[in-house]
């Protein structure tokens, strides 16, 4: 099972010809309501890719709460874990241009509520893959990471968005998902190279860095050795959710029992698919059409 203690969102998404400057207004037709929020992203993700996922978090006690945790389940998502917050739901405001390009400003509201308690020791032993995010309180998800290692979870953090991390962390972890900020963020160097700082983590951590390049794919390095994997050659309409579509993706192939090559060419093609079509979950790929896609996207080599 993959267990994710993350944030969730109510995202209001409005389709502009180019996003304003600041002090500028602009304009749009209309805007569409969806759920949201890294945790949430990544495991409709994850779901939609076949995995049994079981998503932890809270909705706030308001008008958004029902319709946000009845959009989760239709994702195929076990919301059991989902808790009722006094805070309001948390709100995502993103705009997106013409070009796919996207800005976003997040209210936290009830993420701030979310803690490594709703996380039953139950849940985490060796047949559990346990995913956080950086977008509630880094020390719940500090400890609930603590508490999944300990247990023998296979334990990941996707470092994002980018923030100071506690003493210790890394060292609970079995993957390292970050952007090439965040792995600088993680290494404590800001010109590292992308392949000499996942190697200096993996070594010093002795975990798997996943980093991902955007247009260029990813790489990962692990004391396994290191692969490689290109990116699909789309023409983007919304970038939103590619990175958690890359995220939820991977942790699902991983808690499936694949390879890391073959979770990193399903986790690839999945971000470039989540684009072409607007929102960070309606736009996410199934099961089905990753693997009639596959073979659009080459496989991962080897790292020299």
């Amino acid at each position: 099972m993959l267990v994710i203690l993350g944030s969730v969102n109510a995202d209001l998404l409005f389709k502009v010809e180019k996003l304003p400057a600041p002090g500028e207004t602009v304009l749009c037709p209309s805007y569409a309501m969806a759920p949201g929020g890294k945790g949430s992203n990544q495991a409709a993700a994850a779901a939609k890719a076949g995995a049994a996922t079981r998503f932890v978090g809270h909705l706030g006690d308001d008008a958004y709460g029902p319709v946000v945790r009845s959009l989760l389940v239709q994702a195929g998502i076990d919301t059991g874990g989902l808790a009722r917050s006094k805070r309001p739901t948390a709100i995502a405001v993103i705009g997106v241009d013409a070009t796919g390009e996207n800005a976003i400003i997040v209210a936290s509201g009830a993420n701030l509520d979310t803690h490594a308690g709703q996380v039953e020791d139950a849940l985490l032993g060796p047949s559990t893959t346990l995913l956080c995010q950086n977008e509630i309180r880094m020390t719940e998800t500090a400890a609930v990471l603590a508490r999944g290692k300990a247990r023998g979870a296979r334990t990941l953090l996707n470092l994002a968005p980018a923030g100071p991390l506690p003493d210790g962390l890394l060292d609970t972890l079995d993957f390292l998902i970050v952007n090439e900020i965040e792995a600088r963020m993680a290494a404590g160097d800001a010109a590292g190279e992308p392949l000499a700082l996942a190697r200096r983590l993996a070594r010093a951590h002795d975990l798997v860095c996943v980093v991902t390049l955007g247009a260029e794919g990813a790489i990962a390095v692990g004391p396994g050795g290191g692969w490689r994997v290109g990116s699909l050659r789309i023409e983007p309409v919304d970038t939103t959710g590619a990175g958690d579509a890359f995220v939820g993706v991977l942790a699902a192939a991983l808690d499936q029992g694949r390879t890391l090559p073959e979770a990193l060419h399903r986790a690839s093609l999945a971000a470039g698919l989540s684009c072409l079509a607007i929102g960070a979950q309606s736009a996410q790929p199934d099961a089905a059409m990753i693997e009639s896609r596959l073979g659009e996207l080459s496989a991962p080599t080897p790292l020299d």
